[in-house]
């Protein structure tokens, strides 16, 4: 199996990249093919021991920054990272693309590129949320922020075949976001979306949820537009890091608070590594003919290395080709 790394996406590329890239290649059977600046690239790899039979070196002369027009730099920058990547797997060098580059760019080059699951009208990306109970998948969280009934229809479907088979779940349950439990509650989307899923004899629909509901675990799926879901990712992301913050601070307020946190401070760090994104590695981009996991721009090695055991287990499940059988026409019924 060969992944291919963008060795230069993200806040902490190359160093992060490439550390988690060995630490990957160390642990897991696979190949790894890192795409960037030659050099940089080479240097942070002499700083480590590995096996250089599994880690290859492809060299791109450009960046695309975090903050630049994904349209625009896909243009002019046709040497970049993430164009050659997503061109390497459309020439089929390479079993699936990880990159904490702009998602913006990510997206768009595996739609050139990669291009899109035949019948499969708009790709998704698909992000774990930690639950009082286990793990709940929540898509769109970013690939569309105007959606038609037939997009989140496709979406769920994916995200079925998703949970079944990379998380374990099965039959999961799927709750559709809105602002209100009742059928009639939310926009003109949710509504023509819940009549739909109601009469999918292949989806185990349990109704509406809120937003405080996607925490409770009762529902394996959430499934919402890109524009909503990307909102309830920063906020969740914001919440999650205000409360860490608020809650050291008040331990350190007192005697008291200090002897208590320090009691506590086990049952924090469980807590914490159950909130901490790089323990999931990246989202997938659902819907494109070839395993594209988007990591977090602020990845570390321990992001990247997870991301890249995501891939594999993408790779090793068959993901592409369970989603092609399952999706006939684009509504799997």
């Amino acid at each position: 199996m060969k992944i291919i790394v963008d060795a230069m996406g993200g806040d902490n590329a190359p160093y992060e990249i490439v550390k988690g890239a060995i630490e990957a290649s160390n642990e897991f059977d696979v190949n790894l093919v890192l795409v960037g600046i030659e050099e940089k690239i080479k240097s942070e790899l002499s700083k480590y021991e590995y096996s250089q039979d599994n880690i290859e070196v492809i060299h791109a002369s450009e960046v695309i920054g975090m903050n630049e027009s994904p349209a625009r730099a896909l243009r002019k920058k046709k040497d970049s990272s993430i164009v050659v990547g997503s061109k390497m797997m459309k020439e089929g060098i390479g079993d699936a693309f990880v990159s904490a580059g702009s998602t913006g760019a990510v997206m768009a080059s595996s739609l050139l590129k990669i291009g899109r699951i035949k019948g499969i009208k708009r790709p998704a990306i698909a992000t774990v949320f930690p639950t009082l109970k286990e793990e709940t998948l929540v898509l769109d969280v970013g690939a569309n922020v105007d959606s038609k009934p037939e997009h989140l229809i496709q979406h769920a479907l994916m995200a079925k075949i998703y949970a079944e088979n990379l998380l374990d779940k099965s039959n999961p349950k799927l709750g559709l976001l809105s602002i209100g439990e009742e059928e009639k509650k939310g926009n003109e989307l949710t509504q023509e979306v819940h009549k739909i899923l109601k009469k999918m004899e292949n989806i185990n629909f349990i109704g509406n949820i809120e937003g405080r509901d996607i925490f409770t675990g009762e529902c394996d799926i959430v499934l919402t537009d890109g524009f909503v879901g990307n909102v309830v990712l920063k906020t969740t992301e914001g919440l999650a890091s205000a409360l860490f913050k608020i809650i050291k601070r008040e331990i350190k307020a007192s005697l008291l608070g200090k002897i208590g946190g320090f009691l506590l401070k086990p049952a924090f760090k469980r807590v914490a590594k159950k909130m901490d994104y790089t323990e999931y590695g990246g989202a997938p981009l659902l819907g494109v003919d070839g395993v594209s996991i988007i990591s977090h721009g602020s990845s570390n090695a321990k992001a990247i290395r997870n991301a890249i055991k995501n891939a594999k287990k993408s790779v090793d499940a068959d993901l592409i080709n369970l989603i092609k059988a399952n999706i006939d026409g684009g509504t799997g019924q």
